[in-house]
Parts: structure tokens; C-alpha cells; sequence
């Protein structure tokens, strides 16, 4: 959990912000964010639409757009 300095009023986090929010699937949350990011750096580079990296990943384009958009529930 978050730590706070008492001398500035700084609330210092941890590594996981999901953590620090209090989610009880913290460590899930950002392991599916991490993913997430890292296939949108990868499309990114690639320059690939939405219907191509769905072929691509095995998935439907209204499940990449979600990936796109960082909607990661499911």
C-alpha cells in the first residue's frame, strides 16, 4: 500500500497503482495493462489496422479496439 511522508504530505506509491487504489486484483490488472501496452507499442511500429492485427492476434476488430483503447476488462 502507499506510503506517506509526513514531513512534505507526499503520498509516495507503490510500483502498481491499482495496488495503491486498493484493488483487491491488483496484480492482474497490471499485468493486463503491461500486455496491453506492449501490443500497442508493436501495432503501433507495424502500422497495422485494426481488422489486420485482429488476423494477426486471433481476435475479433471490436476486441483489438478495445485492446487500442486500454478497455481491458473480460
Amino acid at each position: 500500500m502507499a506510503k506517506r511522508s509526513d514531513e512534505s504530505g507526499i503520498t509516495r506509491g507503490t510500483k502498481n497503482v491499482f495496488a495503491d487504489l486498493g484493488y483487491p486484483d491488483a496484480a492482474e490488472r497490471q499485468a493486463k495493462l503491461r500486455l496491453a501496452y506492449a501490443l500497442n507499442q508493436v501495432l503501433d511500429q507495424r502500422d497495422v489496422t485494426q481488422t489486420a492485427a485482429g488476423r494477426l492476434l486471433g481476435m475479433s476488430q471490436p476486441k483489438v479496439s478495445a485492446l487500442r483503447n486500454y478497455k481491458l476488462s473480460g
